[in-house]
């Protein structure tokens, strides 16, 4: 009887599946390599003077440039990696496989940053500012790879709250429902990592907070 009660209960620190499956949701739903996506369409749908200037066609290939330099290159990159055999899963479990793919991102984001956006002809300096404080989150992330697996998932809402923080700050629209949704989205992600990642809430924690350093790092430099 008591063999049998013990074999229907859940093992000590697992969750329930549905959580679970919430939590790998919001993990791949709010990717650090969907996040500069999001922020431009946000910006490009919602704000009322950024890029007020872009035709439809210039902005269809600003939106069409920042997927493929911040998602398809870098996942591409992933894929490519785990198919040679440099890293052994495209999740990335290990400190020691984060580091090729970190090296990548930074030539990425580094284009999107100061080719693309600083001098294209009709430059916006908040998205430039933006994607600059992604090209500082990768290379603290590198650094800090070294002593510590920090959440990549965590860096991206960090970054996501910093810059609309920042754009807060400007004053150039109401900015309440979009910080607090960037704070519900920045919870929910954290969290998610927390029950279906590895991490340790150092690692978390510290993410979170460096995405968001970088942000700030970024504006004082370019804004």
């Amino acid at each position: 009887m008591q063999a049998s009660i013990q074999k229907d209960q859940a093992p000590s620190g697992k969750k329930p599946l549905l959580l679970r499956l919430l939590a790998h949701f919001f993990s791949y739903l709010f990717h650090p390599l969907f996040i500069p996506v999001y922020v431009l369409l946000f910006l490009l749908r919602f704000h009322p003077s950024y890029f007020s200037g872009f035709g439809e066609d210039d902005r269809f290939k600003l939106l069409l440039t920042t997927i493929l330099n911040t998602v398809f290159f870098p996942a591409f990159s992933i894929l490519l990696m785990k198919g040679l055999g440099f890293i052994q899963s495209v999740l990335l479990p290990t400190q020691k496989e984060r580091i090729a793919p970190y090296l990548t991102a930074m030539i990425f984001y580094f284009w999107a940053a100061w080719v693309y956006f600083k001098f294209n002809p009709q430059p916006d300096v908040a998205l430039a500012s933006f994607m600059t404080g992604v090209f500082l989150t990768t290379v603290a992330a590198l650094l800090l790879n070294i002593y510590f697996k920090i959440s990549m998932h965590a860096m991206g809402v960090g970054g996501l709250v910093g810059f609309f923080l920042i754009v807060m700050k400007s004053n150039s629209m109401l900015m309440t429902w979009p910080l607090s949704l960037a704070f519900l989205i920045a919870g929910l992600v954290c969290t998610s990592r927390m029950i279906v990642s590895d991490h340790e809430p150092r690692d978390i924690y510290a993410g979170f907070f460096v995405g968001m350093g970088c942000q700030f790092v970024a504006a004082v430099v370019i804004m």
